[in-house]
């Protein structure tokens, strides 16, 4: 049958696809050490746990009950999660959780070697990428012609030739559905989502499963009687405005719908880099110094990370902070020079945190880096910089 013109005008259904790669940073080091395979595996330790050598060839590993500071896990494999055991948690805590889990250092230059694999392997399949971190991306597939299931396990097959790692994979209408199916089926799944899928898989989920809802949310949204996502699309509009505020009560009702048409953002040049997390508990930041102290060394270590991995620097640090009531604040500073050194974004960020009084509980905490500007390139002088407001405390 013959195309007509309104045919050929009208565009593809949108086909985004998730990819996330399976414990990425834990599988790396399975690679290396093959013996661990099975057992429970925390990422997050310094060059004091690196493994030592023994004179039958075998190796010496760490172990979680002798830690002792206050790192932050990395990652852990799926037999530490079982444990109970997950990314962003105080090793201290872990240890108590399970103890004779193996404890590995962090080595970044062998993460982001394989993080450039998978995704230059994506890219031969898929070009149009939007790049989520070192091991998650988005792939638009609309203009591919071949069928999602194949196309899926095209890319997963990829992804294992040229690292010898697995990934999950999830195909949907948009990137929140997307998102949400990747995690469906781990590890080494391929989900694919249909309109039928929202009420059967996603609707029966908790609705913290939607990214974007964090534990503070997710308690609030119980303690008015809505658990899963279903429940959340059949709440009223008003009713939840008047909960949680006329934008984010909004946007609540749309993505239980399973509403998003955010598209992929492809650009090779990032307006800023950040990381932020959404604590389990609301933390004070005079009760619970230490514990904030440290995720938010954590947060400024990981954005000077994506940073050197993009070949960027940055000029302007900023910081969000979200309380618990959802009010939510952003400061920011702008250096004479820009920079992906860690300490420096984390003195630059706890200037920015001594101009928010920090009196009450947090439940967000984030750390971003903008104007940014390729390593080496030549800059522009900063702009004119504002006095700061008076101190109020910082997170040392």
């Amino acid at each position: 049958m013959p195309v007509t013109d309104a045919q050929a005008d009208t565009p593809p259904a949108r086909r985004i696809a998730h990819l996330d790669m399976d414990a990425f940073y834990a599988s790396v080091e399975l690679l290396r050490y093959p013996e661990l395979r099975g057992l429970p595996l925390v990422i997050g330790g310094s060059r004091a746990q690196q493994p030592l050598p023994l004179a039958d060839g075998r190796r010496r590993f760490a172990r979680l009950r002798d830690y002792a500071g206050r790192g932050v896990i990395t990652t852990a494999t799926y037999e530490a999660r079982a444990l109970g055991v997950f990314s962003a948690m105080g090793i201290m805590k872990a240890a108590k959780l399970a103890p004779d889990a193996i404890l590995l250092p962090v080595d970044f230059p062998a993460y982001r070697h394989y993080s450039r694999l998978f995704k230059a392997a994506v890219a031969q399949l898929a070009p149009h990428i939007e790049d989520r971190g070192i091991d998650e991306i988005y792939i638009d597939l609309s203009t591919l012609a071949d069928d999602s299931r194949l196309l899926a396990q095209r890319i997963k097959d990829a992804v294992r030739a040229a690292t010898g790692l697995s990934c999950s994979i999830c195909v949907a209408a948009n990137k929140l559905l997307a998102k949400i199916g990747s995690d469906l089926d781990k590890p080494d799944g391929l989900t694919l989502l249909n309109a039928e899928d929202l009420t059967q898989r996603i609707w029966p989920l908790p609705a913290r499963k939607i990214n974007g809802i964090g534990p503070k949310a997710s308690e609030r949204l119980a303690g008015l009687g809505i658990h899963s996502i279903g429940e959340l699309a059949q709440a009223e509009a008003g009713f939840l405005q008047q909960h949680f505020g006329r934008s984010y009560g909004r946007w609540l009702l749309a993505a239980a719908h399973g509403i998003d048409e955010r598209a992929l953002s492809t650009s090779s040049e990032p307006k800023s880099i950040s990381r932020e997390t959404t604590f389990e508990r609301d933390l004070h930041p005079r009760d619970d110094r230490p514990e904030l102290s440290e995720i938010f060394t954590a947060l400024c270590t990981r954005v000077a990370e994506d940073l050197r991995r993009k070949d960027y620097q940055g000029r302007t640090i900023g910081i969000k902070l979200r309380f618990a009531d959802f009010q939510t604040v952003t400061r920011d500073l702008t250096l004479p020079a820009a920079t992906d050194d860690a300490q420096a974004i984390r003195r630059a960020a706890g200037k920015c945190l001594r101009r928010v009084p920090l009196d009450r509980k947090l439940r967000l905490l984030g750390v971003r880096v903008s104007a940014l500007s390729a390593r080496g390139a030549a800059q522009d002088p900063p702009p004119p910089r504002q006095g700061e407001l008076a101190l109020s405390g910082e997170l040392r």
